[in-house]
């Protein structure tokens, strides 16, 4: 292959799938990663990073569709970032998942699981979202076609951000992954807007009222919508609000934020309820939660039940058991399950979502949970132990970068006969069970599809400390 840092492979054919939704090819003893394509497809590729042994090409163009593609269901497919793989069989999909767990796991944890459980796979592949935010944008995300034809970037418009392009906004008419009223709420806003010369946001130079807005709708039909503005104009601001309200007089709780920072992260700003409540409730089994605008709650609540059943089987719990739940969120995972363990400890960083736990242990009339705001390799050192006693079962639900190392350290120190660790990156996930091989050994794993059309899969592991197997 030539050694040029740019240019383009015509009629290549898509051999296999790699991971995080590329594909793989070879070309002249080389092995191509490439972005938009199913196995089976022949494509002109452009190159744009060429290294010795490697390459990653984006498609330009698809000169023979592979037998495995079905037609889109969104009229955004393509432009949108957001659910790239709605060209794919939802069974490829599944396939293509539980292969990247066993692939991250054999090949950067080097891992040995005794026991590979099949992928669950989402009982709804569309409206399974309670969860969509919205940013508003003067400058909307356009096609090279649309360029060349004359329109403009300059547009108010109200969607997701282009992929890799931060200033840039898809304009969104329908979104196929949260249940009405979403839409709607969205699309009048705009139009709202529009009639009233209401300004939204330059992210370039930071100005503009209507800013970004998030939209929950929970599987109890109650709808949350939080609208957040750039600019601190109390009159267009209720002139926004009133409006929603008047014209969705059925939102459960109706807020709004003043966010004049430079990024879009609310978590420590104020959110005023506007009108209706300050949360709405969401359902998993036979508890019941209560959501507020800041609280981080799993998007996709029937397949988070099934997330947690999987994760409840692995803790093997008797009922006599200390359960530690850490990067608890909102408590949701130890909540559901408490009622086979003796005692429930959280620990999260976040205050408002601690708030959120003890509330709804609270809500559900659980006296054996215990929640703790603080950040996890701080909280839990020797005295926490001591105070509340040596875990039977740890269960570690991260962020995307995983465990710190000091918790992997610690967690080694304290060898707790069980450890379920959820993720939502199995790469990361598969480096750290590397790190805790020197006591544990894994003896399950599964993988769950919380976002069907998208790469994203979260696994669940089950490791037990090698001593007592």
């Amino acid at each position: 292959m030539s050694r040029k840092k740019k240019f383009v492979i015509n009629d290549l054919l898509i051999e296999s799938y790699a991971a995080e939704g590329k594909t793989i090819a070879r070309h002249n003893d080389k092995v191509i990663f490439v972005e938009g394509a199913v196995p089976g497809d022949v494509a002109n590729v452009f190159v744009y990073k060429n290294k010795k042994d490697w390459a990653e090409a984006r498609v330009n163009q698809i000169t023979k569709y592979s037998e495995n593609r079905v037609e889109p269901f969104c009229e955004h497919f393509g432009i949108c970032g957001g659910c790239k793989w709605q060209m794919l069989p939802y069974e490829l999909q599944l396939q293509y998942k539980d292969q990247q767990v066993k692939d991250q796991l054999r090949r950067i944890g080097h891992v040995a699981v005794g026991e590979y459980l099949p992928i669950k796979g989402s009982a709804l592949t569309k409206l399974y979202r309670n969860k969509l935010e919205f940013t508003f944008s003067t400058k909307q995300y356009i096609t090279s076609q649309e360029l060349n034809n004359g329109e403009s970037f300059e547009k108010n418009v109200v969607g997701f951000h282009a992929p890799k392009l931060f200033d840039k906004v898809i304009d969104i008419e329908k979104c196929h992954l949260q249940n009405e009223p979403t839409n709607a709420i969205r699309n009048y806003i705009r139009a709202f807007a529009y009639e009233n010369n209401i300004t939204f946001y330059d992210i370039k130079n930071h100005v503009g009222m209507l800013r970004t807005m998030m939209i929950r709708v929970s599987s109890l039909n109650e709808t949350m919508v939080n609208i957040v503005f750039g600019e601190d104009d109390q009159t267009t601001i209720l002139k926004v609000m009133n409006a929603v309200k008047e014209k969705f007089p059925s939102i459960h709780s109706l807020n709004y934020t003043i966010n004049l920072k430079m990024n879009d992260s609310i978590y420590d700003q104020e959110v005023i309820c506007f009108s209706g409540e300050a949360f709405i409730h969401e359902k998993l089994e036979d508890f019941i939660f209560k959501i507020s605008p800041k609280s981080f709650f799993q998007t996709n609540p029937t397949q988070a039940e099934e997330l947690y059943k999987i994760t409840r089987a692995f803790a093997d719990l008797k009922g006599d058991e200390i359960l530690y739940d850490l990067y608890c969120g909102t408590g949701s995972i130890g909540i559901f399950l408490s009622k086979n363990a003796k005692t429930i400890i959280g620990v999260e960083t976040i205050e408002d979502a601690i708030e959120d736990a003890k509330l709804n242990a609270r809500n559900n009339g659980l006296e054996n949970t215990s929640f703790y705001a603080g950040d996890v390799i701080k909280v839990c050192n020797d005295s926490f132990f001591a105070k509340h006693g040596k875990p039977d079962v740890v269960v570690i639900d991260p962020p995307r970068a995983g465990c710190h190392e000091k918790l992997i350290e610690k967690l080694l120190e304290i060898k707790a006969p069980t450890v379920v660790y959820v993720s939502c990156n199995p790469a990361t996930q598969a480096r750290d069970l590397q790190l805790l091989s020197k006591e544990y050994i894994v003896t399950k794993s599964q993988a769950v599809d919380m976002f069907p059309h998208t790469h994203h899969v979260e696994n669940v592991v089950q490791l037990k400390l090698a001593s007592l197997v």
